[in-house]
């Protein structure tokens, strides 16, 4: 820790922090706070950093109990370098489907505004492996995250309260979303990025217990779904409150993908006259094969609906050839050169 405080309060240049190529290192927990002096401050990541293998070896201090590695308060942090940072993970999966503990994420930022992360390796997350929380302005590329797809609850990146994020060329092989935006949540870009195994690139979910949540301005562009269990999906919880608006889904390449593409605004089978609006949102030219013959599922509330919701240049088959169907309900909206047919669209 003396090394990241020297950088942290170092007066002038750019101050890097090195973990050496072909060198490995086991971290217990760490909280690296600032404010900081430099406005940028560099971590150049080319060895491995390792967890602590068993679980009571885990020593937690302040700031880490929800987290192996929590940055906050740190503006202009860039890490980079082509390293690896291994969660080992599997105790935690183990201990969980036991009797399902708390599990901490691998690395958690928060308020750190102008981040940047590329070139990094995370693997076996006891938890996630990345949280964005509460940062601004944030260039996220060239990562690859690899879990087993069996692993609980092992997202690549999971994004709140945060704004004005790009994630790109990025490679998600995980056992949940590949990237999960949930909360608070505005003027987020994907683009470029292959998810497989895993969920799916999920919005929410969104207005659990009864909870006000908001997320707009999304756009994923360009990416892949590689036998993952969703595709493109947003997902909100009967009771909740807000929206989830302004999303689109453009040039998306499916392989063998189950329930390609998702609205699910009845997440629990609960009956409430409230629920979180979902409208303009937008799904063009997504192409490529399902694993089931049911591609495409628009489900909405009773009460409130989804409004707005267009669908063009959509061709989705079956790995068989055999052809798929869709199902929607409470929703208008727009589809346009749709394969699968949408019963309950206007089509044009």
């Amino acid at each position: 820790m003396k090394a990241w405080k020297d950088a942290c309060n170092a007066s002038n240049g750019t101050p890097t922090l090195l973990i050496p190529k072909e060198k490995s290192f086991m971290l217990q927990p760490l909280f690296f706070s600032g404010p900081c002096k430099p406005s940028i401050l560099h971590i150049k990541l080319k060895g491995t950093i390792i967890a602590p293998k068993n679980i009571k070896d885990w020593k937690l201090g302040k700031g880490t109990r929800k987290a192996w590695i929590r940055f906050k308060r740190i503006n202009g942090l860039v890490i980079r370098g082509g390293g690896q940072i291994d969660g080992q993970g599997a105790p935690w999966w183990n201990a969980y489907f036991n009797s399902e503990i708390n599990r901490p994420t691998a690395l958690h930022f928060s308020e750190c505004n102008n981040l940047f992360l590329s070139g990094l390796t995370h693997i076996n997350s006891p938890k996630n492996h990345i949280s964005i929380n509460r940062c601004n302005g944030s260039f996220i590329s060239k990562l690859h995250f690899i879990a087993p797809d069996e692993s609980p609850n092992t997202d690549g990146i999971d994004i709140s309260y945060s704004s004005n994020i790009l994630i790109k060329n990025s490679k998600m092989e995980t056992g949940d979303d590949c990237i999960a935006i949930n909360h608070g949540s505005t003027f987020i870009s994907v683009i470029g990025v292959y998810c497989g195994p895993g969920h799916g690139i999920s919005i929410g979910s969104l207005g659990k217990n009864g909870a006000h949540h908001t997320v707009e301005e999304i756009y994923v562009r360009n990416c892949t779904f590689n036998r993952t269990t969703n595709g493109a999906r947003i997902k909100t919880w009967i009771g909740g409150k807000g929206y989830a608006r302004k999303i689109t889904f453009k040039d998306i390449i499916l392989v063998e993908a189950k329930n390609p593409i998702i609205i699910d605004q009845q997440y629990n089978p609960y009956d409430s006259a409230e629920a979180v609006r979902v409208s303009d949102v937008s799904y063009d030219n997504v192409r490529g094969t399902s694993s089931s013959p049911h591609a495409i599922k628009l489900h909405c509330d009773k009460n409130l609906g989804c409004t707005n919701i267009v669908l063009k240049g959509i061709n989705i088959t079956t790995i068989a050839g055999k052809k798929t169907y869709a199902s929607c309900k409470n929703i208008k909206g727009v589809c346009s050169f749709c394969n699968p047919h949408v019963p309950c669209l206007s089509h044009s």
